[in-house]
């Protein structure tokens, strides 16, 4: 089995002049990239980082970023990609913790590199502006000797080293090899029905699987990677326009702000024919406006995790709003009952329970870096337990319901979020909404929806709009309220944490 820097090799050689990355002005054929990854891979030498060891990243996307891990993968270096909003004592707990033998940042994470002490025992390494301390220019890499075009990792080396968003805790490292790694790109192809030459817009983030997908895949398959070091939705549609791509896969919040931009309208966006979406379920509105917008040739909704990544897919989005389908390629998946850890102890079909994944999988990952506590908590009997509810329909597809965690429990009955979210979605003059469970003396939770809204919309019609819905009474919401903006992650899951802790800001004019 080839490990992914051969991988990286082969395109090189069948297609060196086509080009392989863009960034802003940079435009680098295969060749011209591959001169570039050498050169890295020759600067580890020299540093003394050697095969086995890790390279911690704080970069946002750029050719420098993509180019780093291109060169991890030739070394046999463990790439650990960071959240570029990354901060000082988190920088101290995963250092360590990934064993890191280099930092490389640039200006927006440098405030975070200079408090490290971790960070500052290390040597770094800056991409773009001027120097911090001791940190050597990305560009005096690059003037280094050409490593010999001789992929160092096999196909059990370990690859990646992704780190959880850690909302409620420490950190968890989640190690992968270059076998995972493989699979899970070619499955990401086959999966998107990828030809030859696809362009993607390189956007979501190469700290998080669907960004590190879309990298390797489009190189697998000579690709074109174009890079948006961060989401603007004006910029996106320029480079969608100017380099004609022809897929995107983003997350749901990136669509709703590309279609409610007013340059959208006059935007040429023919040449995107596939679509697909992961990170965060799609409600049933938002998939018909896109679907409306696009007319694509496929509209997939990925589901899946860092640990395992693809867990099922659907290739008709807007057919079967809601489904995240069936088990992905090589995969199998369970729906047990709530609060069981017996992956036997299935749930009935229609019965929302817990959602299980296979470990035993071509794309999953083996435990967590250094946390047996994090893996006597998700990992057991051979599955892992993701602290998804969902369940199965009549045909056998998968509808994810939220998380565990986020189950509203209201006067004894189990109320998911997502589907509460979805009904209020195919309201009119809904923009965004999310639905979190509050305290109640007399139900233990209330349902309240939050919400985004265009003008003519009030709690009145919401609520007309619910009772007509079809949706049990139980589960209709009991308060409305109005916001600027929903609170989400850096790849856009909503974050109903803040909701319940009432960190968000309302809309002008509301009480």
């Amino acid at each position: 089995m080839f490990d992914l820097g051969r991988s990286f090799l082969a395109s090189t050689e069948r297609s060196p002049d086509a080009t392989a990355v863009i960034d802003g002005d940079i435009r680098l054929t295969y060749a011209g990239w591959m001169d570039r990854v050498l050169r890295i891979v020759g600067a580890f030498d020299d540093l003394g980082i050697e095969r086995g060891g890790c390279v911690a990243t704080a970069l946002q996307n750029t050719w420098e970023m993509a180019t780093i891990h291109w060169a991890c993968q030739m070394a046999g270096i463990m790439v650990a990609p960071l959240n570029w909003r990354v901060k000082a004592e988190e920088l101290d707990f995963i250092l360590p913790n990934a064993s890191a033998r280099l930092i490389v940042f640039q200006d927006v994470s440098a405030d975070a590199v200079a408090g490290s002490a971790a960070a500052s025992a290390l040597p770094q390494v800056t991409v773009g502006g001027g120097t911090a301390g001791p940190a050597i220019p990305f560009s005096r890499l690059l003037e280094n000797r050409l490593a010999a075009a001789s992929p160092r990792a096999g196909a059990d080396d370990l690859s990646l080293l992704l780190y959880t968003s850690g909302t409620t805790g420490r950190p968890k490292g989640v190690p992968r090899r270059h076998r995972a790694e493989r699979a899970a790109a070619l499955a990401h192809i086959a999966q998107n029905c990828y030809a030859y030459a696809e362009r993607t817009l390189g956007v979501m983030p190469l700290y998080h699987t669907m960004g590190i997908r879309s990298l390797l895949s489009m190189a697998l398959i000579d690709g074109c990677f174009a890079c948006l070091p961060r989401f603007e939705a004006a910029d996106a549609l320029r480079l969608i326009e100017r380099e004609k791509l022809t897929c995107l896969y983003l997350v749901p919040t990136l669509y709703h702000d590309l279609l409610a931009h007013p340059r959208f309208a006059e935007t040429d966006v023919s040449s995107v024919r596939k679509l697909g979406f992961a990170g965060a379920p799609m409600t049933d509105g938002l998939i018909r406006r896109v679907e409306q917008a696009f007319r694509p040739e496929l509209f997939v909704n990925h589901y899946g995790s860092s640990e395992v990544y693809t867990f099922t897919i659907n290739q008709k989005a807007a057919s079967k709003p809601g489904a995240a389908g069936k088990a992905a390629l090589n995969q199998r998946i369970r729906v047990i009952k709530l609060g069981s850890s017996d992956p036997d102890d299935l749930a009935a079909p229609g019965e929302e329970g817990q959602i299980i994944a296979d470990l035993a999988g071509d794309e999953a990952f083996e435990g967590y870096l250094n946390r047996p506590d994090a893996d006597a908590k998700s990992l057991h009997a051979g599955w892992y337990f993701t602290g998804d509810t969902g369940s199965f329909d009549a045909d056998g597809d998968l509808f994810v319901t939220g998380r565990v965690d986020d189950m509203i429990i209201t006067g004894g009955e189990n109320v998911s979020p997502v589907e509460v979210e979805n009904v209020l979605s195919l309201c009119d003059g809904v923009l965004e909404v999310a639905v979190a469970g509050l305290p109640d003396e007399r139900w233990g939770q209330k349902v309240v929806a939050f919400l985004r809204r265009g003008s003519g919309i009030d709690a009145d019609a919401l609520d007309a709009h619910c009772r007509t819905s079809g949706l049990a009474n139980f589960k209709r919401p009991r308060e409305y309220v109005f916001l600027d903006e929903v609170p989400k992650s850096p790849v856009g899951k909503i974050l109903r944490r803040k909701l319940q802790a009432g960190e968000y800001r309302l809309e002008p004019g509301s009480s």
